[in-house]
Order: C-alpha cells, then structure tokens, then sequence
C-alpha cells in the first residue's frame, strides 16, 4: 500500500457541496476519505458514487451520540494509525434580521456551525494524535469558516456569529493542539454555489413580510443569489483543501474569494462607521425619524 493511501480523513457534510466535491477529489487522489451524511438514503448515494475509497458514515453533528459512534468506526479501520486530517466542513444558514429572528434558530445556527465542530473535533481529537501510542505524525484539523466569519452583513447575523465564533475556536484550539503537534487551519471562502443558496432563496421573503426591513430584505435577497450563483464552483475549493493537505508546513488561514480587493479586502480596512454607511445605503435601511 502506498504512502498516500495511508492517509485517511474525515470530512462532515459530505452529501453536497463542498464536501462532496471535495471527497470526490480526495477519492480519486488514493486518500481514504470517511464522510458524514445524514440519513441511508444519502450513504447509498455517495457509496455508490465515491467508490471503495469512500466510506458514509451516518451522524448528525448535533448528535453528540452518533458522532462518538462514528469515531468508533474510523478507529477500528485505522488500528493504531494516525487519522491524517479531520475537515469540519458541516453548516448551515439562518437568514433574518436579528431583531426579528427566532431565538431558537438562532440556538440552532450555533449548535451545527460552531457546537458542532467542536463535538467532532474532540471525537477525533485521540486518533488525531492526542493519544500517544498512535502510529505515524500527528494529523490536522481544517476549519470551514466564511469571508463573513470577519466581515459581518445584515441579515445574516446568526450566521455571521457562528463563523466569527468558529474563527475564534480554531485560533485558540490552534495554539492548545500544539502540545500534540496538531494543526488547525482555517479556510474561509467567499461565494460558493452550492445547494446552501437553493435553500436560502426565498425564505427571508417569506417569513419576514410585514417587518421594516421587507424593501431591504428584497435587496439583499436578489444581491445574495446572484453572487452565490456566480461564485466559485465547490471543486475549486476541493483542489485548496487538497493544496493545503500537501503542503508541508501550512498557513494558519486561508481565504478564497471572489473580487476579493472589493467585497473583502477594501471593506475589512473601512473604519466601521464608513462601512455601516455604504452597506445601509446600498441595502437602502434607513433611520426612521421619530418626533421627541
């Protein structure tokens, strides 16, 4: 058996999207990948899909249960290996204006994105390496973050705070894992069509129609579907994530964005007061003025 397919590593949220297409590129590059999914219906798909290289595990990452169970099965294939890298790439999106928002979405929004990847991380945590018996180096943890992981837009502000938080998590948990050798990286694309944008469409629409912020909301609907449509296939970052799994000695974050001086760099050097007038203009909300 060669190096390579020594490698073994364990991507969440593998029925679609990014980490569907970043299975397959791992796949067909000999790696031997685990993915999570959710249900049979989604196991017998990417089975069947994926090949022999890929094995579905079933668990929802809010199941802390099913999760443990899922780790239990990837340590009897690897016996006393080193599990060679853990992708957290599992999310989803809550869309709402906050003042609005149900609590219990928001509660939602943190489990998966951030409560989520953290049951994993410590799951995997001994086959990565923090058991000492393990055979071969120490593995890595890559983080799938967001552009909106540190750049925050109306009506996405749960999403925005489960990135901001998992931005945080994976700098600390970064610096902590260093007494094992473990890596932590963070990736944060910007645009990506995948299904995510599907399900988003016209729920803000919907659920908030008679709030202030219904002629804004429109706005930002017709703005968010068009750069998730026109954003970077899932396979482009596949091939990063392979890129960085190559690379010897990593950087600690990595970002991929399309137009990435305008709608990254240039907002992230405003000074917050100037990037709240130009997003408020654009998105036209306005201060409503009130008699006192």
């Amino acid at each position: 058996m060669s190096e390579q397919l020594q490698r073994s590593i364990v991507i969440t949220g593998t029925s679609s999207g990014i980490g569907y297409a970043t299975a397959k590129l791992l796949v067909e590059r000999g790696f031997q990948v685990f993915g999570s999914v959710r249900s049979e219906k989604d196991a017998d798909h990417t089975s069947q899909t994926l090949g022999s290289n890929f094995c579905p595990l079933i668990f929802d990452v809010t199941d802390q249960p099913s999760v443990q169970k899922a780790a239990d099965v990837v340590r009897e294939r690897l016996g006393q290996r080193c599990l060679f890298a853990l992708i957290n790439n599992a999310g989803i999106e809550m869309t709402g204006p906050l003042a609005y928002l149900p609590v219990d979405r928001f509660r939602t929004q943190l489990e998966v994105n951030l409560i989520g990847v953290l049951s994993v991380t410590q799951a995997f945590l001994p086959l990565l390496g923090t058991e000492a018996h393990r055979i071969g180096s120490p593995g890595r943890i890559i983080n799938i973050s967001s552009m909106l992981g540190r750049l925050a837009v109306p009506f996405v502000g749960a999403y925005c705070a489960s990135k901001f938080g998992l931005e945080g998590l994976s700098d600390t948990l970064r610096r902590e894992m260093r007494l094992f050798g473990i890596d932590v990286i963070v990736v944060e694309p910007g645009a990506v069509v995948t299904p995510i944008w599907d399900k988003a469409e016209g729920k803000m629409l919907q659920e908030y129609p008679h709030t202030p912020y219904q002629h804004s909301l429109t706005k930002f609907v017709e703005t968010a579907m068009k750069s998730g449509r026109e954003g970077f296939p899932a396979s482009k970052v596949a091939e990063l994530l392979e890129r960085i799994l190559s690379t010897k000695r990593p950087k600690a974050r990595y970002t991929l964005i399309p137009k990435k001086f305008v709608e990254y760099t240039i907002p992230r050097l405003l000074p917050a007061r100037t990037l709240d007038y130009f997003m408020n203009k654009y998105l036209g909300i306005s201060a409503v003025r009130r008699e006192r």
